[in-house]
C-alpha cells in the first residue's frame, strides 16, 4: 500500500522492508527487576559462602597462627596460575590460522544496526527555510488549492465526517467491555448477547463450554477493533495527514491512551498464552472431520501451540495504535509519563516476540528523556536494547533530553496550533459553502425581480391567501425601498 502510494507520487521505493527486517531481528531478554536481582546477590552469597564453608572443613591443618604461611601459599599460587594461562594463550597463537577461520565461521556477527537512520522531513524543511531566511531574505509561498482525488479512502471519510468522534468513542467502548481487566458496569456494552443462551448451563461440561466461547468471542473483538483502528489510520496518513491527525485527536479525546494502558496493566504473559478454543470445534476440523462426543478431557485438550496468535496479534496492534498517537507529540507523550507507562511496558518485555518487543522499545524511547537521570541509570539495559532494536534519527537526542526539549508548557500550544490546522483543513475542503459570509449581495431591484422562480404547482390556487399573509399584513415602506435602491 505505502509503496504503491510512493509509485503514484513518482518517488521512489523504499530500501528496506520493515517485515523483513523485524523477522531477522532477535527478542532481547527483559530486563530484571529489582526483586530478581536481590535474590539473584542472595544466591550468590549464600553458596560463595557454602563454598568456604566446604573449604575450610576439609582443611584439618588451618589454625589461626598460620596466616603468613597461608598468604606466601596463595601468592604462590597466583603466580602459578599466571604462568598457565600465559602457556595458554601462547598455545593459541600458535594453533593455525584454518581452525580459527573454521571457528569464525560458524559464528554469524551482526553487520551493524538492523535500520537505516532517517531524517524527518519538517526538520530539512525548516532548515532549508531558515537558510533561506538568513542568506537570502526570501520566503517561499504557498500552494494554491489542490485536486482532491476521489479515492475510497477519500469518500470514507466524507461520509464519517460528521460522525468521528462518535465512532471513535463507540469502538474504544466496545474495546473496554471486551477488555480482560474490565469488569461489568450497567452502562457498558452489552458484547455477549450473542452468544449467551437463554437457559444457563446445567451441566459442568456445559459452563466449561459456555465460558471458553465467551473467552474466544471477547479475543475476537478485541482483535478486530484494534485491526479496525490500525487500517483507519494507516489508510487516512497516506491519504492526507490533516486526516490522520483528527481521527487520532478524537480517539485522544476519547481516552485511548489510558484505556490500552490499562488493557497492559495485567500479567500480558498468561493472557498471551491464554488457549481459549476447543480444537474439535474449530476451523477446518469441525468441516472436514466429524464432531465426536464433547467430554472434558477434549475440551482441556487444546492445539500445541505455546502462545495464543490471536492474542499476541492484538498486542500488537494496540501499542502501533499507541505509537501512532503519541510520535513527534510531546504532550501525548507527557500523558504516558503521568500515566507511569513506563513499568507497565517494561512488564511487556517478558513477551519474547521481536514485533512486540520493537513497538514496546519505541514507547519507552519517546519517554525516555522526561524519565529522568535515575530512571535513565537504573535502566541501563533497556536504553541498550533500544538502540540496538529501534531506528535512530539524525536529530533526535532521545536519551538524554535538552530543557529546550522537555519544557512542558509548550506542549499544549502545539495541540492548539494542530487542532485549528484540522479545523481550516476540513472547512476547506468538505464546507458545502465555503466563505458564506463574504458571498456578495444583489441590492438591484430590476435584477431580483427579474428572477425566475419555480413555484409549487397549487399555488395559484393559493396564492391570494398567500399575499395576505405575506405582503398585505406586513407593512413595507415602498418609496423608502425604491429611494435607496
Amino acid at each position: 500500500m505505502k509503496e504503491q502510494k510512493r509509485a503514484d507520487l513518482s518517488l521512489p521505493s523504499l530500501s528496506e522492508d520493515s517485515i523483513q527486517v523485524m523477522k531477522n531481528m532477535k527478542a532481547t531478554t527483559p530486563p530484571s527487576y529489582g526483586i530478581e536481582l536481590g535474590e539473584q546477590q542472595k544466591r550468590g552469597r549464600r553458596s560463595r559462602r557454602d563454598s568456604l564453608d566446604l573449604y575450610n572443613e576439609k582443611d584439618p591443618f588451618k589454625s589461626d597462627e598460620s596466616t603468613g604461611a597461608e598468604e606466601e601459599e596463595n601468592e604462590d599460587s597466583e603466580n602459578m596460575m599466571d604462568a598457565e594461562s600465559d602457556m595458554q594463550e601462547r598455545e593459541l597463537m600458535s594453533q593455525p590460522l584454518s581452525a580459527l577461520r573454521n571457528n569464525t565461521e560458524k559464528i554469524c556477527f551482526p553487520k551493524g544496526l538492523p535500520w537505516a537512520p532517517k531524517v524527518r522531513q519538517t526538520d530539512i524543511e525548516d532548515f532549508l527555510d531558515m537558510s533561506r531566511n538568513k542568506f537570502i531574505g526570501f520566503t517561499l509561498g504557498q500552494c494554491g488549492e489542490e485536486d482532491v482525488e476521489e479515492t475510497a479512502t477519500e469518500c470514507l471519510f466524507r461520509a464519517m465526517l460528521v460522525n468521528i468522534p462518535q465512532y471513535m468513542i463507540a469502538l474504544l467502548k466496545i474495546l473496554l467491555a471486551a477488555a480482560p481487566t474490565s469488569k461489568a458496569k450497567t452502562d457498558s456494552i452489552n458484547i455477549l448477547a450473542d452468544i449467551l443462551p437463554e437457559e444457563m448451563p446445567v451441566t459442568v461440561l456445559q459452563s466449561m463450554k459456555l465460558g471458553i466461547d465467551v473467552n474466544r468471542h471477547k479475543e475476537i473483538i478485541v482483535k478486530s477493533v484494534s485491526a479496525l483502528v490500525v487500517l483507519l489510520l494507516k489508510h487516512f496518513k497516506l491519504n492526507h495527514i490533516y486526516q490522520f491527525e483528527y481521527v487520532s485527536q478524537h480517539l485522544v479525546f476519547a481516552n485511548c491512551i489510558p484505556l490500552i494502558l490499562k488493557f497492559f496493566n495485567q500479567n500480558i504473559m498468561s493472557y498471551i498464552c491464554a488457549k481459549n478454543s476447543i480444537s474439535i470445534l474449530d476451523f477446518p476440523s469441525c468441516v472436514v472431520h466429524e464432531l465426536p462426543e464433547l467430554t472434558a478431557e477434549s475440551l482441556e485438550s487444546g492445539d500445541n501451540n505455546q502462545f495464543c496468535w490471536r492474542n499476541l496479534f492484538s498486542c500488537i496492534n494496540l501499542l502501533r495504535i499507541l505509537n501512532k498517537l503519541t510520535k513527534w507529540k510531546h504532550s501525548r507523550t507527557m500523558m504516558l509519563v503521568v500515566f507511569k507507562s513506563a513499568p507497565i511496558l517494561k512488564r511487556a518485555l517478558k513477551v519474547k516476540q521481536a514485533m512486540m518487543q520493537l513497538y514496546v522499545l519505541k514507547l519507552l524511547k519517546l519517554q525516555t528523556k522526561y524519565l529522568g537521570r535515575q530512571w535513565r541509570k537504573s535502566n541501563m539495559k533497556t536504553i541498550s536494547a533500544i538502540y540496538q532494536m529501534v531506528r535512530h534519527r539524525m536529530n533526535d537526542d532521545w536519551a538524554y533530553g535538552n530543557d529546550i526539549d522537555a519544557r512542558p508548557w509548550d506542549f499544549q500550544a502545539e495541540e492548539c496550533t494542530l487542532r485549528g490546522n484540522i479545523e481550516s483543513f476540513n472547512n476547506r475542503r468538505y464546507e458545502k459553502n465555503p466563505n458564506w459570509e463574504f458571498s456578495p449581495v444583489d441590492n438591484c431591484l430590476q435584477s431580483v425581480m427579474g428572477q425566475n422562480l419555480q413555484l409549487p404547482e397549487d399555488f395559484h390556487c393559493t396564492y391570494e391567501l398567500w399575499l395576505e399573509r405575506e405582503v398585505f399584513s406586513n407593512p413595507i415602506q415602498w418609496e423608502d425601498l425604491l429611494q435607496y435602491s
